[in-house]
């Protein structure tokens, strides 16, 4: 309250200033009183006799010069000072009453300002802790449909009854039944896996060549590649690429793709891919197929 009052005083001064111009310049504008002329002095006589005129002037040496009348000068009187009318009292209390409420305005309009400005902030804050609180259960409800959707994971096992004979297997880990879209699968023969192409490659199948849809409970698996030793001559498909898996100048990958979905959804965008990939080692007795390759070869969506 005492920084507003300088600033009311002010006001105050201000509205009261413009009254006393105007009534100063009132009375600045009051014909002034008429200014009497001086007194000229009186007209000197006519000639006399040069008789009569030389007595004066024996006279007038004797006395000394006459002195000469006084002029008279008179000042005119200080102008009244204005009346104050009504009509002056009027809008001096008009300009006052004026300079109070736009005080109040001026104080009224910046406390509205303020509050703004104070839900403003309060409304960003709670804008942004809603989204927060959003992100939040979006992420927990992803996690809990990851949690309870199907999970399609591929192992490769040996077969008990063959010797140098294995089999790729593709489980369901997950706590939901899995349909299996479409599965691809692809060798290629490569130096090591900086040789391979940087994303997976498959030859496109013709529609007859599609395996059926399976489906998969919880905790079962299908087999989806089978391979023995014997079976490398029919792979490699010429001696000089077979000759170059036994003497380890070339590896043999063996890589695929799954697709697969939930059974209660529907549309494309419920399909889910898992990616494998498998290196062939070749033994002068014993062979192995072992789980390899970079990561675009072995990833889940």
């Amino acid at each position: 309250m005492l920084r507003r009052s300088p600033v009311l005083i002010a006001l105050l001064v201000l509205a009261h200033f413009p009254l006393r111009v105007s009534a100063q310049a009132t009375g600045d504008l009051t014909p002034p009183a008429p200014r009497p002329r001086a007194v000229a002095p009186a007209a000197a006589p006519a000639r006399q006799p040069a008789a009569q005129a030389a007595a004066p002037e024996q006279s007038a040496d004797q006395s000394g010069t006459a002195a000469s009348p006084p002029q008279i000068i008179v000042n005119p009187p200080a102008p009244a000072p204005a009346q104050w009318e009504w009509h002056d009292r009027v809008a001096w209390g008009a300009g006052i009453v004026l300079a109070v409420l736009g005080y109040a305005g001026i104080m009224l309009a910046l406390r509205t300002l303020k509050n703004i400005d104070r839900h403003l902030q309060s409304g960003t804050a709670t804008a942004e802790a809603a989204v927060g609180s959003a992100s939040a259960a979006l992420a927990l409800a992803q996690a809990i449909a990851n949690s309870e959707r199907p999970w399609i994971v591929v192992t490769v096992e040996p077969f008990l009854t063959m010797e140098n004979s294995f089999k790729v297997m593709a489980s369901n880990r997950g706590r939901s039944p899995a349909r299996i879209v479409s599965s691809i699968d692809q060798v290629r023969a490569a130096v090591d896996e900086s040789q391979l192409p940087k994303d997976p490659e498959f030859e496109t199948l013709s529609p007859g060549d599609e395996p059926e849809p399976i489906v998969l409970l919880p905790g079962e698996a299908t087999g989806i590649w089978a391979l023995n030793r014997d079976d490398l001559p029919a792979i490699c498909k010429t001696p000089d690429a077979l000759k170059r898996i036994e003497r380890w100048q070339d590896t043999l990958f063996l890589y695929g793709r799954i697709k697969y979905m939930e059974l209660s959804a529907l549309g494309e965008n419920q399909v889910h891919e898992t990616f494998w990939c498998c290196r062939y080692i070749h033994g002068e007795k014993n062979s192995a197929l072992v789980m390899a390759g970079p990561p675009p070869y072995n990833k889940h969506t």
